[in-house]
């Protein structure tokens, strides 16, 4: 494995499992610290022995809407490691389902409080604490549920359609010294997606061209490149990563 990320600190946002841990994970195995944050104490704890201990990461529990968790996690991440290069938004929730006629607001406010401006508030702290005079690169996970309607869950589509958005305007207000960019997965088998491949998933990976679901570590692969000097060249993108399920018109 290459050591691309020796000497930077980064910051996993929602990481205490899934696609947050393989993120972590991954950059860790290239050399990063990290901190991984999560609502609760313990299956972070867990995380970030798998993750090599106190030697590779500290852990932070928090709420994904709180400021004041944000503003401690990058103040910790900061004074343990000595700085935060490294941004990946990828706490999001989704506890409702069905149509948006139908949906109910304060459950919308709250997902769009974590999946939307917890996002932004996370990278206005590591731009205020480090990235503004030592640059770095920010990485948000977005989803295929936000590229087209997305019946059953629209309103989380909606979020992640406004995350990829945000991307986009915050890598032209913060180039050239940082990067921003996202990914857009597919069905990831995480427990976070389990309702959406229990009990079929033979009937779902068919309509993907490449025949499986994804799993975390082929997010964790993505995300290393794009927070990498190899993409030192690539800000404001939205990665598609969905084997090939949306050129069939598959969400």
């Amino acid at each position: 494995m290459s050591k691309r990320f020796d000497g930077k600190t980064a910051i996993v946002t929602g990481a205490s499992r899934g696609i947050g841990l393989a993120i972590a994970e991954r950059l860790v195995s290239e050399g990063a610290k990290v901190c991984i944050t999560a609502r609760k104490p313990e299956p972070l704890a867990e995380a970030v022995e798998t993750l090599g201990g106190a030697e590779n990461a500290i852990a932070v529990p928090g709420k994904g809407d709180d400021p004041e968790h944000h503003a401690e996690a990058v103040r910790k991440t900061v004074e343990t490691f000595g700085g935060v290069d490294l941004l990946v938004n990828n706490t999001g929730i989704n506890p409702v389902y069905g149509p948006l006629v139908d949906l109910d607001l304060a459950a919308a406010r709250k997902v769009f409080e974590v999946n939307v401006l917890g996002a932004l508030s996370w990278t206005q702290h590591a731009y205020r604490a480090w990235m503004k005079d030592h640059g770095g690169a920010v990485l948000n996970l977005s989803s295929v549920a936000g590229l087209r309607p997305a019946p059953g869950i629209g309103f989380y589509g909606a979020t992640k359609a406004m995350l990829a958005h945000i991307t986009q305007e915050l890598a032209v207000e913060l180039g050239p010294k940082i990067r921003v960019n996202a990914i857009a997965p597919a069905v990831v088998k995480t427990k976070f997606a389990t309702a959406l491949y229990e009990g079929k998933e033979e009937a779902v990976s068919a309509q993907y061209p490449l025949k499986r679901l994804g799993i975390p570590s082929d997010v964790g692969s993505a995300a290393a490149f794009l927070l990498s000097d190899d993409a030192s060249w690539i800000t404001g993108q939205v990665l598609v990563l969905d084997g090939g399920v949306t050129l069939t018109g598959g969400v």
